[in-house]
């Protein structure tokens, strides 16, 4: 069974949200073969994080085990990629919360770019509230959560660039996608267990790629061919996996020939 995004919902984004910097620092060291408190003291000692105190590397190693270790493929491509520029650093950190947090997927692709189709060039604290409570109609939560969720929603949306300030009202934005980012969430997609499919999902469309946009970039992607005959989407895959992607791309020249999957 391959990987799979995470549907259960829990509150780690009230302790750690995007976290661009701290994430780059775990893909360089982490080692998750070790065990949780071993990977902790190798990581307060040798200040992978900086002089951060040891409760807090304790919830950044919890946390990054949960994004980046639970999905080995992922992992091991982020570690040979050590040039990664930052726009897609922040897109990597964006994608793997999305993937491991249901609430920030629905909020992050599903509702930022409905209101972005529908017109409405902002967002406000007051209506993240007010979709906070829709999410959570059967009222399981207290009204401290949901402005929690709220507040982290918004902070996470902020540091990935789909909201533009901090202050209400907060306009909405496309961040800019590289290429090679591009590439990397399409074969991330390709090894894990996912709602929707490989051109039409709350990951790209978070990034305002939808429609006949999303065919154009895709002609540019290295390592990916898409074909499209009327609402049939073939791809058409140059590696095998994540890891070799990023072994034969990061840094290098496009292959001169293509396997099909």
């Amino acid at each position: 069974m391959p990987e799979a995004e995470v549907s259960e919902i829990r509150t780690q984004l009230f302790r750690v949200t995007l976290e661009a910097e701290q994430s780059r620092a775990y893909w360089r060291h982490g080692e998750p073969s070790r065990s949780v408190e071993a990977e902790t003291e190798a990581a307060f000692t040798q200040y992978w994080f900086g002089s951060k105190s040891m409760p807090r590397v304790h919830e950044l190693i919890n946390t990054f085990r949960r994004r980046f270790a639970a999905y080995p493929e992922a992992l091991t491509a982020l570690h040979a990629w050590d040039d990664i520029d930052a726009a897609s650093r922040i897109l990597v950190c964006h994608w793997h919360l999305q993937l491991t947090d249901p609430v920030y997927r629905r909020f992050s692709g599903d509702y930022l770019p409905k209101r972005r189709r529908g017109g409405r060039d902002s967002i406000t604290r007051e209506a993240v509230l007010t979709w906070i409570s829709d999410f959570d109609a059967e009222g399981r939560w207290s009204a401290a959560t949901r402005v929690g969720f709220a507040s982290k929603l918004l902070s996470a949306a902020h540091a990935s660039g789909l909201v533009t300030s901090k202050r209400d009202p907060r306009p909405l934005a496309t961040p800019r996608v590289p290429t090679q980012a591009l590439a990397y969430l399409l074969y991330l997609l390709r090894s894990v267990a996912f709602e929707g499919s490989l051109h039409d999902n709350p990951y790209l469309r978070s990034v305002g790629l939808d429609g006949g946009l999303l065919d154009d970039r895709f002609r540019s992607v290295p390592g990916v061919d898409m074909g499209r005959v009327g609402d049939i989407v073939d791809f058409t895959w140059a590696y095998l996996t994540l890891p070799d992607w990023s072994a034969h791309t990061v840094g290098a020249s496009p292959p001169a020939s293509r396997s099909a999957s």
